[in-house]
């Protein structure tokens, strides 16, 4: 049989449908964040980035560099093994008491990326707690999907923010069985932020565990940068808050925080952690000393917000549409995926601009887009040059424009 001829036919069918994914070969260029150097070889040699992940660019901060240095001075590069054997350094349970601390909770744990910190801890609590079910909101994202799938515990959908749907769906469930409640405070690719207060309040109501995802929102909501739920004075009364440290914070790395009973259930049962390598010390020190500095700093904050308000603005004035939402992160919407990918092309090639086509599976066919992060590094040059191109493209490319 000819495997690398299957592999090849569904590989063109991902062309022909416009789905397929090309990396942009970039590389970062510290202290002139967000610009950066292209290795591609029909693009400019340096663009704007619109689309990281590195919200407040912390990956550049000074602090977060230099801490970063003296770890791998002092401890070497590498952990050295699991944190089971070998593994765990001063700098990793230094890190765990920073994010119990931001969150407010006993304890907290840390896994190797904020998509296994997701899959390892749900798939453990569905498959240990006896009888479980887990509901799970129907916009989360494939790292909890994937974890409740993994833990063959029953799964019950709601619609995306409802708690009303939520409330009929906890109540059809036995009282005398255990019921995880798995959502997102901010939604990564339509920006819309959770009702937090009505979510929370239902689950109490029937006794449920509540599972927040806050990894697009640590560092950028809260005064200390502890999430939509530090901002609206929930932390508290949520059971387990995941988080990542490869967004707002800079560096990489995932973890959870709760109870120390729940955090110590969680590393002694979840496969996620127990066998694989820790993270590197300077890394767990770098994403300490991020955490540390945006707990006292909101110049970060609202300098990006800013930002964030000045692309909106343009977008609305060159009547280039986009979903209105209360988060920083801005969704042009194309709604075909070949268009989609087009238009990233020549913005990266024409005009020094580099946004990911978003496209199917990441979101429904049909719901194609160009999703934009302002960071408080880009100018309002870039905001204006990002805006002009666009009203170019969209004039050449005949594309639907805003109604007002």
């Amino acid at each position: 049989m000819d495997y690398d001829a299957l592999f090849a036919d569904q590989l063109q069918k991902l062309k022909n449908d416009g789905n397929y994914r090309i990396f942009a070969e970039l590389e970062r260029k510290c202290g002139a964040f967000p610009k950066a150097k292209s290795h591609d070889d029909h693009g400019p040699d340096e663009v704007i980035v619109w689309c990281s992940n590195d919200y407040l660019g912390m990956g550049q901060h000074p602090v977060v560099r230099q801490a970063m240095k003296d770890v791998i001075d002092s401890s070497g590069c590498g952990a050295g093994g699991t944190r089971n054997i070998s593994g765990t350094n001063h700098h990793h349970r230094l890190l765990e008491k920073e994010l119990a601390d931001l969150h407010g909770k006993e304890a907290a744990l840390l896994f190797t990326s904020g998509y296994v910190s997701n899959w390892a801890a749900l798939s453990t609590l569905g498959s240990m707690l006896p009888n479980a079910v887990i509901l799970s909101d129907a916009l989360n994202h494939a790292s909890m999907i994937e974890g409740i799938r993994h833990s063959r515990a029953d799964k019950v959908i709601w619609k995306h923010n409802d708690p009303e749907d939520l409330d009929r769906k906890l109540s059809a469930i036995p009282n005398d069985r255990p019921k995880i409640v798995a959502f997102e405070s901010v939604y990564s690719m339509d920006g819309d932020i959770c009702p937090m207060d009505e979510i929370v309040e239902v689950a109490e109501k029937h006794g449920a565990m509540t599972y927040l995802d806050e990894v697009h929102a640590v560092g950028l909501y809260g005064p200390c940068g502890g999430g939509v739920s530090e901002e609206r004075g929930l932390a508290d009364r949520i059971t387990l808050i995941e988080g990542t440290l490869g967004k707002a914070y800079g560096v990489m790395g995932g973890y959870i925080t709760g109870s120390t009973h729940l955090c110590d259930f969680v590393r002694s049962f979840a496969s996620g952690f127990i066998f694989t390598t820790a993270l590197p010390p300077a890394v767990a020190a770098g994403a300490r000393a991020s955490i540390a500095h945006l707990k006292t700093s909101n110049v970060e904050r609202m300098k990006q917000r800013e930002q964030v308000k000045k692309l909106r603005a343009g977008l609305d004035r060159a009547g280039i549409p986009h979903l209105d939402n209360p988060s920083h992160i801005i969704p042009v919407m194309i709604k075909d995926p070949v268009k989609c990918r087009e238009l990233a092309d020549i913005l990266m090639n024409q005009y020094g601009i580099y946004v990911q086509p978003i496209n199917y599976p990441t979101v429904p066919k049909g719901t194609e887009r160009l999703r934009f992060t302002p960071s408080p590094y880009h100018t309002d040059a870039d905001i204006d040059h990002l805006i002009a191109s666009l009203t170019i493209l969209w004039r050449q490319c005949a594309l639907a424009r805003a109604v007002a």
